[in-house]
């Protein structure tokens, strides 16, 4: 910290002595403290943050009144604080944003709380924020109750849940109002965030698609429900063996995404031109029996023989007889490999997923053949099998092999 000499003002007096303390103890032998101890101290720093930031969201306020920006070009007090301390601008402009609010009389208690290092300074924000999103028809009296209240809650909420009740504050200090401000807010709040509803792809060249998206929390939460169910951890137990039951984490919930689309159902996707959602996948039949060919689909990505192959085992086949310069001279009907009688005779046979130590129940299962039907396997009963998404993959992937256990299971290994 850079030294004030003769400090003219008890504050910058203060700031040079607070200073010159901490300065002191950079070098304090923390292995003395005791657990104890080492908690009470980081508490404490905790609330001296707290009392320094009321201090500097004081001054930032005094910096607006004194035009402290002005004379060095600087749009704003947030800017040129950033300028001088190398803090990020929406930190330095979030730190206005306070010493506006807590320099209002209203907020008086907020501020006195904030100095005491009774609150941090993201709940002075919020409570500020939620009395500020009360209508204009609320009382001076009812802003006050509703400031009083939320300080309290501050005491055993952090800044998130505590600006959960920000929201129905109302229902607490004027419950005959409460309800109908409420919708409001969420009615605002839910359009706000259909509009800004983004999704955004792109390819890097390498196999593998990038995005980012932005949807309405009702939509992330049907999302999240969706994937969380498919990457339970008592499936990924059974799947993976002892020790994976923890909770789903990005991988597996990338996974689980990927699974969620394959599993769209395209019968009930909204039309396109006169047809549901397809994806087209166009490769020869002799290619498709050959581990070294590649398919086309009709996004102009191509897909090994082996994905190709495990799609097909679940999805709809149209047999085309393509000419010399591939017009189309005949087009069959789409059939599915397995009807579903099949599925439901294989469902009340296997019972679930049928790789040894999987316990995947049949409707997350998929249908395989034991002898591939790109090889002319038959599509019945005695050549099929269910297997889960996971070991549906290791069935076609040319690097595991598959062996036949008594009972009807059977083991995957990786091949050496």
């Amino acid at each position: 910290m850079s030294a004030i000499a003769s400090p003219p003002h008890p504050v910058t007096g203060l700031l040079v002595r607070t200073g010159e303390n901490l300065a002191a103890m950079r070098d304090a032998w923390l292995p003395s403290l005791t657990a104890e101890e080492t908690g009470r101290a980081l508490v404490e720093t905790d609330r001296l943050i707290s009392q320094l930031t009321e201090l500097q969201a004081r001054l930032a306020a005094h910096a607006d009144a004194v035009d402290l920006a002005g004379p060095t070009g600087a749009t704003s007090t947030a800017n040129w604080l950033a300028v001088q301390t190398r803090h990020p601008r929406t930190s330095t402009h979030r730190l206005t944003r306070l010493a506006a609010a807590v320099d209002r009389d209203l907020y008086a208690p907020v501020r006195h709380a904030l100095a005491d290092g009774a609150i941090n300074p993201d709940q002075a924000l919020v409570i500020t924020d939620a009395i500020d999103a009360l209508p204009d028809t609320v009382t001076a009296e009812i802003r006050d109750r509703a400031v009083a209240v939320l300080l309290e809650e501050a005491a055993h909420h952090d800044a998130r849940d505590l600006r959960r009740l920000g929201k129905r504050i109302l229902d607490v200090v004027a419950p005959e109002t409460g309800e109908a401000h409420e919708a409001q807010l969420l009615a605002a709040e839910e359009a706000r965030a259909a509009a800004s509803a983004r999704l955004t792809m792109t390819e890097d060249g390498h196999g593998t698609t990038h995005g980012r998206f932005t949807i309405p929390t009702l939509h992330g939460d049907l999302l999240r429900k969706a994937l969380t169910a498919i990457a339970a951890p008592k499936h990924q137990t059974a799947t993976h063996g002892p020790g994976q039951g923890r909770r789903p984490g990005p991988e597996r919930l990338g996974r689980a995404l990927c699974e969620l689309l394959e599993r769209l159902p395209a019968d009930h996707l909204p039309q396109a031109g006169g047809m549901n959602a397809t994806l087209v996948v166009t490769m020869t039949l002799d290619d498709l029996r050959r581990d070294t060919a590649v398919g086309q689909l009709d996004t102009g990505h191509r897909l090994s023989a082996g994905a190709v192959r495990r799609l097909a085992c679940e999805a709809g086949i149209i047999p085309a007889v393509l000419g010399a310069r591939s017009e189309v001279l005949d087009l069959g009907r789409k059939q599915r490999l397995f009807s579903k009688a099949q599925r439901t005779a294989l469902a009340l046979r296997d019972r679930g997923c049928t790789a040894d130590g999987c316990d995947w129940p049949p409707a997350l299962c998929h249908a395989h053949h034991h002898d591939p039907w790109s090889h002319g396997g038959p599509t019945n009963l005695d050549n099929a099998r269910l297997l889960c998404p996971r070991h549906h993959t290791r069935a076609h992937d040319p690097t595991w092999e598959t062996r036949h256990l008594p009972g009807g299971k059977v083991a995957f290994h990786r091949r050496t």
